[in-house]
């Protein structure tokens, strides 16, 4: 697995032009208001497992069109006060999986909310989900949700998504256990991409933990990398060959070079040098758009797992520190 992209200096320095359509805030802004004209109707169900430090919660609220999004809200037990609740975004055709997958952020003192990526989760025996997407129209897709809707930003499938993250914001903010003052967004590749998008639409997110983000700079990335996900809009064009214009027009609206121009939160970003899954340079194309204070940590021999535990210590320290100094 040798490095295939741009040499590390200049990988610093790569800030691409946007591609960006003229209404992307006003798309967004509609349809979030859209989206919150809609009962939030937010369930926090106990659920029964042994547990004897932390309390755990079945979730489900109302994301985009009112459709019932499934996840995870677990505490630690007894903790006094509203405390930081991260939120956690999942990778690319995991579900949510079990509450003991999820213990490293309420073993250090914070509420985590774990929102379910609808429709995926069904081909993971280890992370299995309870979301569908039971939205649909008539237009063909390549097998995976990359190309779903693809060929409308209305229609496309990561609109529903990214408004069921926000709307997952809402919930946990709402919650009593929960500073909503303190609210940080995270995830890695699918679920670092949600969190850009999250940090930038909703104005509660205090910091970002992203790592090796996917749903990036996408032009470049189904360009330089052959590995799925992307390449699920390569096959997509290369049999609806005359629709290039309107897919990257669609996906101008959720890219998250786009969403990180527009990031004032704290960030802590992740990128791994052989990662072809999520090539290092959209990954640095959307840290250096980010508009907040940022850190990166650098993975010079790792592929799409990036830094895994070792990513996640650092998460830990940074956090402490950042939340510390107020």
């Amino acid at each position: 697995m040798p490095l295939f992209d741009l040499p590390i200096d200049q990988l610093r320095a790569y800030r691409p032009d946007r591609d960006e359509p003229a209404d992307f805030d006003a798309f967004w802004s509609r349809t979030l208001a859209e989206a919150r004209e809609l009962d939030l109707a937010a369930a926090f169900t106990p659920y029964d497992v042994p547990f004897a430090l932390v309390d755990a919660y079945d979730v489900s609220f109302a994301g985009w069109g009112g459709h019932r999004i499934n996840g995870w809200f677990i505490v630690p037990k007894g903790a006094d006060g509203p405390l930081p609740c991260v939120m956690h975004y999942i990778g690319y055709s995991g579900g949510r999986g079990f509450p003991h997958d999820h213990l490293a952020w309420p073993a250090a003192g914070y509420a985590v909310f774990v929102m379910e990526t609808r429709g995926h989760g069904g081909a993971s025996p280890h992370h299995p989900g309870a979301t569908g997407d039971p939205y649909g129209d008539s237009t063909p897709y390549a097998p995976g949700l990359m190309t779903k809707g693809i060929l409308d930003p209305e229609t496309y499938y990561y609109r529903r998504v990214f408004t069921d993250a926000v709307r997952a914001v809402d919930a946990a903010a709402a919650h009593p256990a929960v500073d909503a003052n303190l609210i940080i967004a995270s995830g890695g590749s699918q679920g670092g991409g949600i969190a850009q998008a999250v940090t930038a639409l909703h104005p509660s997110i205090k910091a970002a933990l992203i790592d090796v983000p996917f749903l990036t700079h996408y032009r470049r990335a189904v360009e330089i990398t052959d590995r799925d996900p992307y390449q699920e809009i390569v096959r997509f064009l290369a049999t609806q060959r005359d629709t290039a214009e309107q897919v990257f027009r669609t996906l101008s609206y959720f890219d998250g070079v786009n969403f990180a121009a527009r990031a004032q939160a704290a960030a802590l970003y992740s990128v791994a040098l052989m990662d072809y899954t999520c090539p290092p340079s959209t990954v640095f194309a959307a840290y250096n758009h980010w508009q907040g204070p940022k850190e990166i940590s650098v993975w010079p021999w790792n592929g799409h797992e990036g830094g895994s535990g070792s990513q996640r210590e650092e998460q830990l320290r940074y956090l402490h520190k950042l939340l510390a100094s107020g």
